[in-house]
């Protein structure tokens, strides 16, 4: 239950180890998938200086090792100038699907040694509305999530809010302004950006209000409770509006995933304390910095990273250097994936690197910038409406299910089924679209290559497991029946095959990378194969004998099972029907 590209790689380094002696025992033996052969390996072209002979000698000596070996899964074959082909035989691939088939867990295997992975995603702003920008750090770090737990690590959600400082003082006097009942309501409509926008109007405008908001800002940082009690009845409204998102797009989080600034509030003074005298912060302009090396200004001047203002206040550093210490402190975390923007790569560099100056991340914790890529629209810049605003991410996906629903318009079912397949359908093309480029890639938004039911798209991968459930109905018959034995004659057979065996490699991959486009190609791949298998080999048809039917209902059961889980540790739904 083994990648073969795994299997053949400890095959040819024990090779090299035979053939050559112990200390090439750990060389890459540089093998990819070939269009000559299933793999081929290219270790003798970069070894052939070290070893002083010819490349295509070392090949040679190197298959003949191979091929020595009595339990070897193939052929190999020495082509070019030192290039070695290598087929797998069809009862070895067979062999391992079949394993993989009886597999609980289709070929993932579980971590050997669970750890503590830390994940900070999603994180809108709650002084203002989630918009399609809050898209992809959901979504991506919803993958993420999964696979994680998936893998039988002990994850731990962290949607860090933008839920205090400065800016709520003016939106509590608005909320006093207008009424408690009026500002809920229109919090809970997702009705943010008017909300900040007319509490900014005023507070730039009336000096009577810009009093009040900022002697708000002094009883909200002293937690007086009259303002925590608004303070609570703000964001309550808020939170409310954001799980309406997270329930539309079918992520994870939840209310006690919530983590968000005013949590750590009580201890940023600790923080800026003990770095000023650790002597690790100093005062620079009147402003508390770390300077941590390597980083430089315009005029070569050190870059400071600014954990309290000259004014005494605190911002975004501050907030992160509690973060990160409490994270490895107090959780444990043994990684940590920060699922942000990629405009704050320099930002979370300095914080990483300010933090281990401290002592507050060691060695042994990863923490990782997980960069998110921006959204853009059809005309190559950020994806707005046409008047130039933030688009609504409730209206964008109100928008994905009428949309989903006009491409399954013309297929018969009732409207409850018609309404769940449709917003399937529409969350599904929304989310892979999104998962399917690297996360640091920019993208363009676009309804109609989202939606198609061809090329690398969450319809297509949907549609694919449909048409395999269909079969399964057809022929009277249940995927966990369906045992084989498993016998590859045809050669889209052992081209899907093949290619299923590599599910567990892709899943550990994405798990690594936090590259959630691996599984996705992968899923994009192992569909195309079905597309041939089953436009090549009729599983149902009168006239296939029982052997070949029942093998290729386990290749379809497989297939569907790979499907189903890939699809689901991406966060994309897949509808019984389509």
């Amino acid at each position: 239950m083994t990648d073969p590209q795994l299997v053949l790689t400890e095959r040819v380094q024990q090779a090299l180890a035979a053939a050559f002696g112990a200390e090439y025992s750990d060389a890459d033996p540089l093998i990819r998938p070939s269009q000559f052969a299933d793999y081929q390996a290219n270790v003798a072209m970069s070894l052939s200086k070290r070893l002083r002979r010819a490349p295509r000698e070392v090949a040679q000596e190197i298959a003949d090792r191979l091929t020595a070996e009595s339990a070897f899964p193939g052929t190999v074959e020495v082509s070019g100038p030192g290039f070695l082909n290598i087929t797998l035989d069809d009862s070895w691939i067979a062999g391992q699907a079949a394993e993989i088939l009886a597999d609980p867990r289709t070929g993932v295997a579980a971590a050997s040694a669970p750890q503590t992975v830390v994940i900070d995603y999603s994180a809108p702003n709650a002084a203002k509305e989630m918009h399609v920008g809050h898209l992809r750090t959901t979504i991506v770090g919803d993958a993420l999530v999964r696979v994680h737990e998936h893998l039988g690590n002990k994850v731990v959600r962290q949607n860090h809010l933008g839920d205090w400082g400065t800016p709520f003082g003016m939106l509590i006097e608005h909320l006093l302004d207008i009424g408690e009942e009026a500002a809920v309501a229109q919090l809970e409509a997702g009705e943010g950006n008017e909300y900040y926008q007319a509490a900014r109007v005023k507070f730039d405008s009336d000096p009577e209000f810009n009093k009040r908001a900022r002697a708000r800002v002094v009883t909200l940082q002293a937690e007086e409770p009259e303002t925590m009690r608004l303070w609570h009845l703000f964001m309550d409204a808020t939170v409310r509006y954001f799980n309406k998102v997270y329930h539309r797009l079918g992520v994870t989080l939840t209310d006690e995933d919530i983590a968000g600034e005013s949590m750590y509030n009580a201890m940023l003074s600790q923080v800026c304390d003990e770095l000023q005298d650790r002597g690790i912060a100093v005062v620079s302009d009147g402003a508390l910095c770390v300077f941590p090396p390597g980083y430089t200004g315009r005029e070569g001047q050190p870059l400071p990273f600014m954990i309290r203002k000259s004014d005494g206040g605190y911002g975004y550093a501050t907030t992160d250097m509690a973060t990160i210490r409490y994270r490895v402190q107090d959780l444990k975390a043994d990684r940590i994936l920060y699922v942000i923007g990629a405009t704050q790569a320099l930002h979370m560099s300095m914080l990483f690197d300010s933090a281990r100056i401290a002592g507050w991340l060691p060695d042994h914790v990863r923490a990782e910038h997980v960069q998110i890529g921006s959204v853009l629209g059809s005309d190559g810049k950020m994806f707005k409406t046409r008047s130039g605003k933030s688009i609504k991410l409730l209206e964008l996906l109100d928008e994905a299910d009428v949309r989903a629903a006009a491409v399954i318009a013309d297929r018969e079912y009732d409207d409850a089924a018609r309404a769940e397949i449709a917003h399937a359908v529409g969350m599904g093309a929304v989310k892979y679209a999104d998962l399917s480029v690297s996360h640091d890639s920019e993208y363009v938004f676009d309804f109609d290559r989202m939606l198609a039911l061809t090329g690398n798209t969450g319809p297509y991968l949907q549609y694919a497991t449909a048409r395999i459930r269909s079969i399964f109905r057809r022929g009277g018959v249940a995927p966990a029946e369906a045992t084989g034995p498993i016998v590859l004659g045809h050669p889209a057979e052992r081209a899907l095959a093949l290619r299923l065996l590599g599910f567990g490699a892709a899943v550990e991959e994405m798990a690594e990378g936090s590259a959630p486009h691996k599984v996705a190609t992968f899923l994009f791949e192992t569909a195309s194969a079905f597309t041939a298998f089953y436009e090549n080999c009729p599983v149902l048809k009168e006239g296939v004998d029982e052997a070949t039917r029942a093998s290729r209902l386990a290749l379809c059961a497989l297939t569907l099972r790979v499907l189903e889980t890939g699809l689901d540790l991406l966060g994309v739904p897949v509808p019984e029907r389509m």
